[in-house]
């Protein structure tokens, strides 16, 4: 266990080659790379990860490594030759940006319909806030677009590339407040982003202060959806504003509001660490929760005993495992994708190893359009092999908990590449979700 005062520093593709690691034991053609693929996808990364958490021994098999610094392989060999091109040619700053922009909208930079989750209210649409299940709202405050170090598979890295109409970003909690009073069936506020724990305790309290002055019956928990555990635990140890931090948590634990960090750990890795062990402790003494989720991802943890030795090690920390998902079908998914055969496999195979304390985690959970969707599993009717899902959380809370079947396919990576089973033309939510979107066209074009 460690209380040592480090210093944060930010790496980009600014300064990346300049890192002593980088120089040792990465070839030229692997430090171009990085700059290739980083012009097109976000690149961060900060002396905590480069020293701390990347065994630079491993490369490039290191998770953490895998995890951070981009490669090649995140982009097709056509996009890379693209962007390649273009750097070879010595393009202008604008120049380059076209291209990267051309390549980024291919991307299927806004996967789930996330852009159709904006609400109204009094026919104004809020483009920071998110409200796609009944009872949660996802709030995006302008403050924390960025994050301490920028994950290589992150589905809402266009927030990180300069694209505005790619932001998702409010300014004021104000706005928040009404919503929540005009819409008491929401239980659950999220601050996401970006990591809204890159934001000063001052800045942040004056985001919550709004929350817990206003007259919200309704408001039972405020979620932060954060990394900041893996990327920077000195945030929680002896930053210069961490005590002020802890007030702002223990303000809304005693509010009566429970407060849940849902943290992103990939890798039993980012568990190891003196740091990170302390700054879970004085989180946990606030009387916060720590809840614990993480995509599969080829390259990172594909691999059933990684994710029981992950589970293990947040319980035995005291956090509560919650999600397995899938990779999101955007970015560089076709890196990092597993079929949802395998990550259900990987899955049941990681939750025989666990005791109960573990069981709360729940998965292979892909966030689609219609909801998140479980992968159940793979069962055989009448002689024919069909895939078993359920909706965990839906648009229509109607379909949460139903579980309905697909046709087998052993190669399919998302929902979108399920077929429904013989004698059926749609999935049950289908028609449903055209009939929605016929309407909001109708509304726009009105």
């Amino acid at each position: 266990m460690t209380d040592k005062q480090m210093k944060y520093k930010v790496y980009t593709l600014k300064n990346y080659a300049t890192i002593p690691q980088v120089q040792a034991a990465l070839s030229p053609a692997e430090i171009d790379a990085i700059r290739v693929v980083g012009n097109v996808l976000p690149f961060k990364v900060n002396n905590y990860v480069v020293e701390e958490l990347i065994d630079w021994r491993n490369l490039p098999n290191d998770p953490i490594y895998q995890l951070t610094f981009p490669q090649k392989e995140m982009l097709s060999p056509a996009h890379f030759q693209e962007m390649e091109q273009a750097l070879k040619n010595d393009y202008s700053k604008s120049e380059l940006k076209l291209v990267a922009n051309k390549i980024r909208y291919e991307l299927n930079p806004h996967p789930a319909g996330q852009k159709d989750n904006m609400p109204f209210l009094d026919d104004n649409k809020l483009s920071g806030i998110q409200h796609k299940y009944k009872e949660t709202v996802l709030f995006f405050p302008s403050n924390s677009q960025t994050c301490h170090a920028y994950c290589t598979f992150c589905f809402r890295w266009p927030q990180f590339v300069g694209i505005d109409n790619l932001k998702f970003a409010a300014k004021e909690t104000n706005v928040l407040v009404e919503y929540l009073q005009a819409h008491p069936e929401v239980t659950d506020v999220l601050f996401t982003g970006g990591d809204p724990l890159v934001m000063s305790a001052k800045k942040l309290q004056e985001y919550i202060d709004p929350l817990l002055e206003a007259d919200l019956p309704n408001l039972q928990s405020i979620r932060i959806g954060t990394k900041a555990l893996s990327y920077w635990p000195y945030r929680f140890i002896n930053d210069k504003d961490t005590e002020d931090l802890f007030r702002v948590f223990e303000k809304i634990v005693d509010s009566g509001i429970n407060l849940a960090f849902m943290a992103h750990f990939n890798h039993s890795n980012e568990l190891k660490t003196g740091a990170v062990k302390i700054a879970i402790k004085k989180i946990l003494n606030t009387g916060a929760v720590i809840r614990t989720q993480s995509p599969i991802m080829n390259h990172i943890n594909n691999n059933a005993d990684e994710w029981a030795k992950m589970w293990k090690l947040q319980v035995r920390l005291g956090c509560i495992p919650y999600y397995m998902f899938v990779a999101r079908d955007t970015g560089a998914q076709g890196y990092f994708a597993v079929t949802l055969e395998n990550a259900w496999k990987v899955y049941r195979k990681a939750y025989n190893q666990v005791s109960g304390l573990a069981r709360t985690v729940r998965g292979p959970s892909m966030s689609a359009n219609p909801g998140k969707v479980q992968m159940l599993g793979i069962s055989e009717i009448g002689n024919e092999k069909l895939m078993v899902l359920r909706f965990i959380q839906a648009r229509d809370p109607e379909w949460v908990g139903k579980p309905f079947f697909a046709k087998y396919n052993s190669d399919a990576i998302w929902l979108t590449e399920l077929e429904p089973i013989e004698g059926k033309e749609q999935f049950f939510y289908e028609q449903k979700m055209e009939v929605e979107e016929e309407i909001a066209i109708e509304a726009l074009l009105n």
